[in-house]
C-alpha cells in the first residue's frame, strides 16, 4: 500500500495562534480558565484542554464575574463583548484574523446602508459571530435556491461576503447565482475563504485522482474538514471523515493500494501520524510526501494577551 500524504495539511495560522493563545493564557492565569465555545473545531484539542481545566462555554452566564474568557478562533458578536465587559471579564481575543476580516467587511458595508448577503452555513460559530455585526442588514444564504427566494428592496446596494471555511467550488456556485439575480452586488476586494481552506481543498482535488480512498483528519463539526471530504467524492473517490485512528476501519481497505491522508486546519498532526503508523504497521505501507503549495503564514497572538503577558502581573494584579 502507499499513502500520498498531502501538503499543505493540518493547522492553518488562525488554529496555530488561537491555540497557543490559550496555552499561554492557561500559563499566565491557571485554571480554570473559560474559552466561549471550542477553541476550534476538533474532539481531541478541546479534550486535552479540558483535561488541563479549561471550561467551554456556551453562555457567559456559566463564566464568574471578573475570571479570564478566551475568545475561539471563530470569532464572537459585538453583542458577545459587550456583555463580557458588563460582567468585567478578562477577555482575550482569539479570533482567527482573517474571520475578523469577514467582520470589518460587514460593519463597513451596514454603515454604507447595503444589504449583505452572507454565504455560509446556519448556525456555525463563525457565521453567527459575523451575522451579529450587522444583524438588520444581513441575509443568510447557503445555496444557490436560497438566492432565487431572495427579495432585495434596493438591488443597487447589496454586497455579498462569505464564510471563510467554505468548499470554492460550492461558494462560486452560489456566487454566480447572485452575480445574475444582483448584476450590480458588491464584494470585498480580496476573497474571503481564508488561505489555508483553498490550499487544502486545492491539494485534494489535486491529488484525490491518484488514490483509491481518501482519509480527511477533522471533526464533524468541522466544515473545513467536511468539505474535504465531499471534495474527493465529487472526484468518484471513496473518503472517510474521522478524528483519529480508533475510527478507521480495516474492511475500508480491502483491494486498496493507494490512501490519500490529509487533514483539516484544525486537526492536529499526532492524530495524522497514528493513522499513518497503523497503515503502516498493518498493510506495509509506504509514504509519498505530495506537496502542491507552500504555506508560511505566521499571526501574532491578541495584543490583549501580549501586553498581559509583557507586564509580567500576577493574576490577581490584572485590571477588570
Amino acid at each position: 500500500m502507499k499513502i500520498i500524504l498531502a501538503n499543505p495539511r493540518g493547522f492553518c495560522a488562525g488554529v496555530n495562534m488561537a491555540i497557543e493563545s490559550l496555552e499561554r493564557a492557561l500559563e499566565f492565569f491557571g485554571p480554570p480558565i473559560y474559552v466561549y465555545h471550542e477553541i476550534v473545531h476538533n474532539k481531541f484539542v478541546v479534550e486535552r484542554f479540558r483535561r488541563r481545566g479549561t471550561v467551554f462555554v456556551e453562555s457567559l452566564a456559566e463564566v464568574p464575574a471578573g475570571a479570564p474568557l478566551l475568545y475561539s478562533a471563530h470569532g464572537v458578536s459585538p453583542q458577545i463583548r459587550d456583555e463580557a465587559r458588563s460582567r468585567r471579564l478578562v477577555a482575550i481575543d482569539a479570533t482567527c484574523p482573517l474571520v475578523t476580516k469577514v467582520h470589518l467587511e460587514a460593519v463597513k458595508y451596514a454603515r454604507e446602508g447595503y444589504t449583505i448577503i452572507l454565504i455560509g452555513h446556519e448556525g456555525h460559530d463563525e457565521v453567527i459571530g459575523t451575522m451579529g455585526e450587522a444583524p438588520d442588514r444581513m441575509i443568510l444564504v447557503e445555496t444557490a435556491e436560497d438566492v432565487e427566494k431572495l427579495t432585495i428592496p434596493d438591488p443597487s446596494k447589496i454586497a455579498y461576503l462569505t464564510q471563510t471555511t467554505l468548499s470554492v467550488d460550492d461558494a462560486n456556485l452560489v456566487i454566480s447565482a447572485l452575480r445574475r439575480k444582483f448584476p450590480l452586488i458588491a464584494n470585498p476586494p480580496k476573497d474571503d475563504i481564508c488561505y489555508a481552506t483553498q490550499n487544502r481543498q486545492e491539494a485534494v482535488r489535486e491529488l484525490a485522482a491518484r488514490a483509491d480512498l481518501v482519509l480527511v483528519l477533522g471533526s464533524q463539526n468541522s466544515s473545513n474538514s467536511r468539505r474535504l471530504a465531499e471534495i474527493a467524492e465529487v472526484f468518484g473517490v471513496h473518503s472517510h471523515l474521522i478524528d483519529g485512528v480508533s475510527e478507521m476501519r480495516e474492511q475500508w481497505f480491502q483491494g486498496v493500494e493507494t490512501v490519500l491522508i490529509t487533514a483539516g486546519a484544525s486537526a492536529p498532526e499526532d492524530v495524522v501520524q497514528e493513522c499513518i503508523d497503523y497503515l503502516e504497521r498493518n498493510h506495509g505501507a509506504v509514504i509519498e510526501e505530495a506537496t502542491v503549495r507552500e504555506e508560511n503564514v505566521h499571526f501574532p497572538l491578541p495584543k490583549s494577551l501580549r501586553e498581559l503577558l509583557a507586564t509580567g502581573s500576577s493574576p490577581a494584579e490584572v485590571p477588570t
